[in-house]
């Protein structure tokens, strides 16, 4: 089946087709690309996107046509804990539930709307972020505050990356041999963003980020866990800090780039490297908020059978991996120093033979799972 993979941002369209017969990753993927710029003079809409997108697939396709189409979205709330066939009344519930993703459920609705104008006819599944996540239990992703807040306004924690967690997850057990309702885990997907995920039996027990992507780690340029006194006290304080300033001080202008002037993890590392006090304050900052939440999670699903990295900075670098795996030496887990070096596409191990439990490098596909699934809905 030839799937279209298409994940829509406010001012992008990042897509891949997927011929999921195909075996290897290099002849399941087709065509990929990303189409910039949406709301300038050339490209106004999603509608104009697509259609560019839609033209440069022409070639690469050669004559064949797109089977199904596959669409990222972050949030899907209370309402979807799984993938779903798009119809207008799923595009009304992703498109209410906007509060609580706002920069990112707008730009799906537009994008599966567009879809809809320029793959007429064509079966669409929408995927969301949040689903694997929906295996949470009440005492877990409950707040403790007043039921009016989790009435009104949907407050409780969600969790993101799901479609990543839940990918790695399943490599990850057939990996150590293990059935999937056999594994539990701590999978760390670190990316800009990044979010750390207990899993228990093969499912969600619980995950760092919450309401929204800010909770949790320290990223690249979101603060992760705050006190909220720390928000309530500078706003009451200074009336020029509105809740828009505030959220994107804390979205935009903090992690990584607030502590060491940078949110790419390589220059911080090589700033690190070079002696740059504030690189290194910002590199212990991060690794042990992660060390403490493995710690946590490793409690939380009763020992945890190995502990996994993914994602970008998880996949790519050694040198934050082992700063943060050097602070679990209480748990007894001990990272390979060689095998730590080793970069590659497939799954590997890259902790010591006395190590507590295996440390695994996975890297993840989202693209490769939206499709799965996708086709798995539509077939």
């Amino acid at each position: 089946m030839l799937v279209l993979v298409i994940n829509c941002g406010s001012s992008s369209v990042k897509y891949q087709v997927r011929d999921t017969a195909a075996t290897g990753e290099e002849n399941q993927v087709i065509a990929k690309g990303l189409v910039e710029n949406i709301g300038s003079a050339e490209i106004p809409t999603h509608t104009e996107a697509l259609d560019i997108m839609a033209k440069a697939l022409v070639e690469p396709l050669h004559g064949k046509t797109i089977d199904a189409i596959g669409h990222r979205i972050v949030q899907g709330g209370d309402v979807f804990s799984e993938p779903v066939l798009v119809t207008d009344e799923v595009i009304t519930k992703i498109d209410e539930l906007s509060p609580l993703a706002p920069l990112h459920n707008p730009a799906h609705v537009l994008g599966l709307k567009a879809a809809q104008e320029t793959y007429p006819g064509v079966p669409m599944v929408a995927v969301f972020d949040t689903a694997f996540h929906g295996t949470m239990p009440e005492h877990v992703y409950r707040y403790a505050v007043p039921e009016e807040l989790v009435e009104k306004y949907g407050v409780r924690r969600y969790g993101f990356h799901g479609t990543s967690h839940d990918y790695v997850t399943g490599i990850a057990a057939d990996f150590l041999g293990l059935d999937r309702s056999d594994f539990n885990g701590v999978i760390a997907h670190l990316g800009n963003g990044a979010s750390v995920t207990a899993v228990e039996g093969g499912q969600c027990l619980d995950t760092s980020m919450g309401y929204t992507p800010l909770a949790g780690l320290v990223m690249g340029t979101r603060s992760g866990d705050i006190d909220p006194s720390v928000l309530t006290s500078i706003m009451m304080r200074d009336p020029e800090m509105t809740p828009a300033k505030m959220d994107s001080l804390l979205n935009k202008e903090s992690g990584l780039l607030a502590i060491a002037g940078n949110n790419d993890m390589r220059a911080v590392v090589e700033a690190m490297e070079a002696g740059d006090e504030r690189a290194k304050l910002a590199l212990d900052m991060t690794s042990y908020r992660l060390a403490k939440y493995i710690g946590a999670y490793h409690v939380a699903v009763g020992g945890a059978k190995a502990l996994v990295f993914t994602a970008g900075i998880g996949e790519n670098s050694h040198q934050f991996r082992e700063l943060a795996v050097e602070r679990l030496g209480a748990l007894g887990i001990k990272l390979d120093a060689e095998a730590n070096k080793v970069r590659g596409d497939e799954p590997r191990l890259i902790s010591t033979e006395d190590s507590a439990i295996p440390v695994l490098v996975v890297p993840t596909n989202e693209e490769k799972a939206i499709a799965e699934a996708t086709e798995a809905l539509v077939a």
